[in-house]
């Protein structure tokens, strides 16, 4: 049974009007100031995996960043930098009180100034256009394409462009997008590409995984590690996901219970792919990569039972 995500989405904040704006400012302000951190924990994830098809395939790959809005995740994985250091340059009053216009030609320039030590080139796919007209205005993306693909078919100028797609990634729209999205960018693709997702534990992966195997594709998931995506935002949003992974019997002792919502990572490809080089062969993940983190929301014991608590 299809799981039923616009009804997990009802258990989550909502950010919309973050992603609408002109310029990444009010995005790294809203999430970053809930420590929102999955591009960073994620990025040496992606590049060994970016490494291990490229090794594959001896071609530097195409990757398709799917709900990639300002082009962050190119960002992170072309040059060095980072999601926490990039909060802290738009932070400055004098990044606030610019217009957007300046801010795009400043940023043009300041990642035209490091070098690109990435291990493929990025196009996106987001349906926002503001979003998407930054992020190939200052070089992080070199096209772009505005879609809902789960509303409205994939224009032919789309279809040209995601064509040559030899990675398809996400880091947070699973669960935004379905198996609509991604049958439909599978239709496009000359190739059989690798699908790198990050997944939120509340949402099931199973519709897309059956998606995929139709389409040739073996599903992996790495066991023995997650990836903290953010802190929960208030109270509500804390105990109405913890709800949620509980009605799918999934224990957040450990992990969303101190306050933080973990993804897993996934990782589809051609089964030949898949034995050549098994993804826990791929990936190490490194432990010790401790972050500080804000006030987090947790359950304490008390005479009248578990109490929602902020923890400093």
């Amino acid at each position: 049974m299809r799981a039923d995500f616009s009804r997990i989405n009802r258990d989550k904040a909502i950010f919309d009007d973050i992603y609408a704006l002109d310029d990444p400012r009010a995005y790294f302000s809203v999430l970053g100031d809930l420590d929102y951190m999955i591009p960073d924990v994620a990025e040496p994830v992606v590049r060994q995996i970016l490494a291990a098809k490229a090794s594959a395939t001896s071609v530097k790959p195409t990757v398709l960043d799917v709900g990639c809005s300002y082009g962050i995740n190119a960002a992170v994985h072309r040059f060095p930098l980072t999601f926490g250091g990039l909060r802290h340059r738009y932070a400055r009053r004098e990044m606030r009180a610019i217009s957007s216009e300046t801010l795009v030609d400043l940023d043009r320039k300041f990642y035209s100034a490091w070098p690109d030590v990435g291990l493929a080139r990025f196009i996106g796919l987001d349906v926002s256009a503001p979003a998407i007209r930054y992020a190939t205005a200052v070089g992080l993306l070199e096209q772009g394409i505005v879609a809902d693909l789960e509303k409205e078919s994939l224009s032919p100028e789309g279809a040209r462009i995601l064509r040559s797609a030899d990675v398809i990634m996400s880091t947070g729209c699973i669960g935004y997008v379905t198996e609509k999205t991604f049958s439909k960018l599978l239709d496009v693709t000359e190739k059989r590409p690798w699908i790198i997702s990050f997944v939120l534990r509340m949402f099931p992966y199973d519709s897309l995984a059956a998606t995929f195997e139709k389409r040739g594709l073996v599903t992996e998931r790495l066991t023995g590690a997650t990836f903290i995506q953010r802190r929960f935002r208030d109270a509500e949003e804390f105990e109405r996901s913890l709800a949620t992974l509980a009605t799918l019997g999934i224990d957040a002792t450990g992990l969303e219970s101190e306050g933080l919502f973990h993804a897993d990572l996934i990782l589809s490809r051609p089964a030949s792919d898949a034995r050549a080089a098994p993804l826990e062969d791929i990936v190490t993940v490194a432990s010790g990569r401790g972050r500080p983190i804000g006030p987090r929301y947790v359950h304490v014991g008390g005479h009248e039972g578990l109490q929602v608590a902020l923890e400093p």
